[in-house]
This record gives C-alpha cells, sequence and structure tokens, in this order.
C-alpha cells in the first residue's frame, strides 16, 4: 500500500496552479490546506466547490 504525504500532495498541486494547470482534491483536508498555499502564494484561482470535491482553476 502507497502512502502519500499531504503536504507533498499539496506540494504538487500548488505546482500545478502555478504553471497554470487546475487542480482538484476531494479531501477536505487537502482543500484547507490547498486554499492556504493559494493564499501565501497570492494566486488568482477559482474555486469551484461541489458535493464531491473542489476544483482549482487558475483565473490567468
Amino acid at each position: 500500500m502507497l502512502v502519500l504525504s499531504r503536504k507533498k500532495l499539496v506540494e504538487e498541486k500548488t505546482n500545478q496552479l502555478l504553471s497554470g494547470y487546475s487542480a482538484y482534491s476531494d479531501n477536505d483536508e487537502l482543500i484547507r490546506l490547498l486554499k492556504r498555499n493559494i493564499t501565501r502564494h497570492n494566486l488568482d484561482v477559482f474555486c469551484d466547490k461541489t458535493d464531491i470535491g473542489c476544483w482549482f482553476i487558475p483565473k490567468n
């Protein structure tokens, strides 16, 4: 069984956003951490929250 670090996952998704790609998460903890990273990096991102997860889409 492969165990992935939350920190590593958030870092990878943040890098996706910094590169101009969308990111998705269905885990509430990861969504919270990703929002914190988005604020830290001052990214302009549209957050589409659904019943099953959250899409983060760069506006630029």
